[in-house]
């Protein structure tokens, strides 16, 4: 039995999927674990995996590799993650670690209840990343500082627990738990909503204006580059949590426009200044 503090050296991981999430992953913990083995369907990618030696194993068939790993980490979106957990029982004879990186948690943890008792597994949403994806854009460095989310199972045992807060810890990020209902209502708003402010931003700014955007509007315009068919995937997975959302902020824009509209100059200091108080508080938390 492999001492609590050997578990991450001691470990096979196998990673299903090797874009950017994955495929950062890979690059931090190339040397911190025993053996890295991967599974990506794109070719494209999987050339550029042996070419950098990005993993020591890397096939385009899930099931050659998951046999050898007592890890297994679920690297893709929502839905594929759900696919691949179904498969799991059939590809996997024997027991491992079960790890995600979906961007929503509770449709997840409740597929990973139905896992085997042989399986010990945990979910899992690192909060960083960037507009451009693929394994070409992957960085050993992508998790530093940025905090891991866990979200545990009822069955989720101490030994996962360690093992999650080992992973997290050797790419430089910061573990935090939390239950899978409250990582999506919190996520819909430091996440998901910020993609659709910016998208609306975007899309309510005419063409004629271009010639005056300057560094405010690229700033808050950012997040509406990245690729919308990841977006749209991820934000039908979160649906209700993102709809709550929605509706807050629209109630924000509408205190604003009452402020403007009776020309309250006032009210409007009090509503700006407390957003300014709120900002500093949410990101120096």
């Amino acid at each position: 039995m492999m001492a609590d503090r050997d578990l991450l050296p001691s470990s096979r991981i196998a990673i299903l999927g090797l874009g950017l999430m994955g495929g950062s992953l890979a690059l931090a913990l190339r040397g911190r674990c025993r053996e890295l083995l991967a599974a990506d369907p794109d070719p494209h990618t999987r050339a550029l995996a042996r070419q950098n030696q990005v993993v020591d194993i890397i096939t385009d068939d899930p099931g050659s590799i998951l046999p050898q790993a007592d890890v297994i980490v679920l690297a893709a979106p929502v839905e594929a993650i759900l696919d691949l957990l179904s498969t799991l029982p059939e590809l996997h004879p024997a027991s491992a670690i079960v790890l995600d990186l979906g961007s929503s948690k509770v449709r997840i943890c409740q597929a990973m209840e139905n896992l085997p008792a042989r399986f010990d597994p945990v979910g899992g949403h690192p909060m960083c990343g960037k507009e451009r994806l693929g394994l070409s854009n992957a960085d050993p460095r992508l998790y530093r500082g940025a905090a891991f989310a866990f979200t545990p199972l009822e069955r989720t045992s101490d030994r996962v627990r360690e093992f999650a807060s080992q992973l997290a810890q050797a790419v430089g990020a910061r573990p935090l738990w939390l239950d899978a209902a409250a990582h999506d209502r919190w996520v819909a708003a430091t996440s998901h909503l910020p993609y659709l402010v910016s998208s609306a931003l975007v899309m309510a700014t005419p063409l004629e204006a271009a010639p005056l955007v300057g560094p405010g509007f690229r700033s808050a315009s950012r997040l509406a580059s990245t690729p919308h068919s990841m977006m749209s995937s991820v934000l039908v997975s979160n649906q209700d949590e993102v709809l709550a959302a929605l509706r807050l902020v629209r109630g924000q824009l509408d205190l604003l426009e009452a402020c403007l509209a009776s020309g309250d100059t006032g009210a409007l200091n009090r509503l700006l200044q407390a957003s300014q108080i709120r900002q500093r508080e949410l990101v120096s938390a």
